[in-house]
């Protein structure tokens, strides 16, 4: 399975059906439904088969060259004063745009929380870079809707991201705004 990310300014839903017949279809879709979108330019998605490359795409993961490390604390030692939900992980060069984000996984500056060692549990995985990765990935891919985005992964026995009622809804408020 590719790993590689299509990134493409889709204006109108024309464009992207047009864009989906040519290049597509693709497991998952990704894309902004803030104004002005965070991490993307406007009106801007991320296609492709995987979806944590999608996700680190968003991030500029590589671009950035963040990665997962160690916090530079021991979560056990009470005696410093930090808050309870942190984990003994964070990622590296974290986007700044997101430090004002809302995500059960992350506090500002990359910080990891519980909820990622959670995932880890949840998910059978260990604590250690692999699994927290993982779990930060799989956490991060549920909230993606409450940070502002809009995630298209496939439905049921689906192959590809369900773009159907999304595009539907779209094309009715190019209609209802007199675009067509």
């Amino acid at each position: 399975m590719t790993t590689a990310c299509v990134r493409k300014i889709l204006p109108n839903v024309k464009d992207f059906k047009t864009f989906w017949k040519k290049q597509g279809p693709f497991r998952y879709a990704l894309t902004s439904k803030e104004y002005p979108p965070v991490l993307l330019e406007p009106e801007e998605w991320i296609f492709g088969q995987d979806k944590q490359a999608i996700i680190k795409e968003l991030m500029q993961f590589s671009r950035m060259k963040m990665f997962f490390a160690p916090a530079p604390f021991n979560p056990d030692n009470k005696n410093i004063l930090r808050p309870d939900d942190i984990c003994a992980w964070k990622i590296v060069h974290f986007p700044e745009p997101w430090n004002a984000m809302i995500c059960d996984g992350f506090l500002p500056e990359g910080q990891l929380t519980r909820a990622v060692v959670d995932e880890c549990v949840r998910l059978g995985l260990a604590e250690d870079e692999s699994g927290i990765e993982q779990a930060f990935f799989s956490l991060l891919e549920r909230q993606l809707d409450c940070m502002g985005y809009v995630w298209l992964p496939p439905r049921g026995n689906a192959q590809t991201a369900f773009i159907h009622e999304y595009l539907e809804a779209w094309l009715k408020d190019e209609e209802e705004a007199g675009l067509l």
